[in-house]
């Protein structure tokens, strides 16, 4: 479970876990602050920023409060994956522009961000649009791409 503490943190959301046999649980000051801005929205990065406390400080204030069951992950505040219904009409748009080379245009883009086909996480969808459109030469192509793209992420709620 600790796992989840490794890496980049910023994006992680968690919330407070109210149980009813806590008995005396004994908090620091870190540990408080940070359990009090736990409210299952806000990501670690903005809180980060707005305690001004370190990655590291961080990371052992939530380490300690899981430990205590007194929090519990919500999500990567990412939306997920991207799912397929999106990605065939990535494929489908590009194509328009590009041609039947798309499919392997959006493979190898995905591989460069470092990501499989099957888990794009959503917040990386601007990254890739704008390093797919890099590859449609014809400037109305690429405009006609980016409106539509951004159409569908908004339908998509991403």
């Amino acid at each position: 479970m600790m796992d989840i503490l490794s890496g980049d943190i910023s994006l992680l959301v968690f919330r407070r876990v109210v149980q009813s046999n806590m008995g005396d649980v004994s908090l620091d000051s870190r540990m408080l602050e940070v359990l009090m801005e736990l409210d299952g929205r806000k990501n670690l990065g903005s809180i980060a920023k707005k305690t001004g406390m370190s990655a590291g400080n961080l990371r052992e204030a939530l380490s300690k409060l899981l430990k205590l069951n007194l929090i519990e992950i919500v999500s990567e505040r990412t939306g997920a994956f991207l799912d397929n219904d999106f990605m065939n009409y990535l494929n489908e748009q590009l194509a328009l522009a590009i041609g039947p080379v798309a499919e392997v245009i959006i493979e190898d883009s995905v591989s460069d961000m470092g990501y499989k086909m099957s888990q794009i996480p959503s917040h990386k969808i601007a990254e890739l649009i704008d390093l797919l459109s890099r590859e449609i030469k014809r400037e109305e192509k690429k405009e006609s791409f980016k409106l539509n793209m951004v159409k569908r992420i908004k339908e998509k709620g991403y």
